[in-house]
């Protein structure tokens, strides 16, 4: 079965409820549990998202087989970039009516979930991915693309350590009033506190998400016209196969317990 054909398989089970998220029965719940619009239209925005990265990916690799012109392939490039800022533009949004759950990876499939980091991919793993399909490089060319792979792991890291440490600020937070203790005005204003603090992942999305985008940017910059053709064709194929590994693994045989 072609890949093409497993993502409509995957969208028709979505649409018939076979396929559910491992964390929700409800794909348009938020993480308190009640319908939220904003989260709802991002799925539906997002599915379309899906949809078109499909059908580039299908239009670039036909471009590359058929050796168009470099012309024809910058406008099929630059119409693959303008889609990535589509995405990040509307996980923006998302991000606002509900940060846990874009961090969460509800809105991926399984396999993809199991990648996840704070909203999406992590710039340095999808550079792994993609190096190695844009043999050959030129000596400028790899050295380029190391330094953006560096840079992309410390920025990374930075994250990674400020996250944690809001974790941990926000659990000192919760518990600066001793647990087990009934006075409701300490506690409301403890849990106003935390709520505050609870504002800056927010941010760490859209720092994470700017990574993202930036590395995207910076690869368009270093590459030539066809090897970024390439590179996003790899981009597509490698989270189509994580799409179709997902439905495999939800369609797999149970044994009965």
């Amino acid at each position: 079965m072609k890949l093409t054909q497993l993502e409509q398989e995957l969208e028709r089970a979505r649409q018939q409820g076979v396929y559910t998220r491992e964390h929700s029965g409800d794909s348009f719940l938020g993480s308190s549990g009640a319908v939220d619009s904003g989260i709802a239209a991002f799925e539906m925005e997002y599915g379309h998202w899906v949809e078109e990265q499909n059908r580039h990916t299908c239009e670039l690799r036909a471009a590359l087989h058929a050796h168009v012109s470099d012309l024809e392939l910058r406008i099929l490039v630059e119409s693959g970039m303008r889609h990535y800022d589509e995405l990040f533009r509307i996980k923006a949004l998302a991000a606002k009516s509900d940060v846990f759950y874009l961090m969460s990876g509800m809105w991926k499939t399984s396999a993809e979930q199991f990648f996840i980091w704070i909203g999406g991919f992590r710039p340095s793993e999808i550079l792994k991915v993609l190096t190695p399909q844009l043999d050959p490089l030129t000596e400028q060319q790899f050295m380029a693309v190391y330094n953006l792979q560096q840079s992309s792991q410390q920025a990374e890291d930075a994250l990674s350590q400020g996250l944690d440490k809001l974790q941990q600020t926000l659990a000192e937070t919760i518990t600066s009033v001793p647990l087990g203790t009934s006075n409701m005005e300490n506690y409301m204003g403890l849990m106003t506190n935390a709520m505050g603090k609870l504002e800056a992942l927010i941010s760490f999305v859209n720092q994470a998400d700017h990574l993202r985008h930036q590395t995207l940017q910076q690869m368009y910059r270093i590459l030539t016209t066809r090897q970024a053709a390439r590179g996003l064709l790899t981009i597509g194929d490698y989270f189509q196969r994580l799409r179709a590994l997902s439905f495999l693994w939800a369609a797999r045989p149970r044994e009965l317990a």
